[in-house]
């Protein structure tokens, strides 16, 4: 999955299932239950001392933003194949970088939008400073990016793999 400047989300068809069924899920079960946890606390007296009451309120509006998110977001995904393993930096693909000057310093990640992270590797958006700098470049290559502090870091690109869940 990834993102292009035109407000594009590229989804593969497993991420966009995964991401229609959590919207769903808040979309309907879960505003059930947030409802109903809401009334109970409601029933329970006065509102401005009640801790349980503005608890279910915060967890509503979290769960109401999600709901906006995914739906903007799966509005503009649109569906598409995993990227082709050709040892190229693209967004879908599991990337082991090296930091430069230290060869046993590396770092493994998935080059994705953060909608698709998961807990099995890191994700880094392609818009960020890493991926931006990685992306498109072939194994064995150097690619060097901008640090915050407005310093150039320096890594080679140890391994490219499409992501597999």
């Amino acid at each position: 999955m990834t993102q292009t400047s035109e407000n594009v989300t590229w989804l593969t068809q497993e991420a966009y299932d995964q991401l229609k069924a959590e919207l769903e899920y808040l979309s309907g079960p879960a505003r059930v239950e947030i409802a109903k946890k809401i009334e109970a606390a409601r029933e329970e007296g006065d509102l401005r001392e009640n801790g349980g009451y503005h608890a279910a309120k915060e967890e509503q509006g979290k769960q109401e933003l999600r709901v906006r998110q995914l739906t903007q977001l799966l509005q503009q995904a649109k569906v598409g194949e995993a990227p082709a393993d050709t040892g190229v930096v693209a967004p879908g693909m599991v990337v082991t970088i090296a930091f430069d000057g230290d060869p046993d310093d590396t770092l493994t990640f998935l080059l994705a939008s953060r909608e698709y992270a998961s807990s099995d590797v890191e994700t880094y958006s392609p818009q960020s400073p890493l991926g931006s700098g990685v992306n498109g470049k072939k194994v064995g290559q150097d690619a060097s990016y901008e640090l915050p502090n407005g310093r150039t870091a320096s890594v080679k690109i140890l391994e490219a793999k499409p992501y597999q869940s």
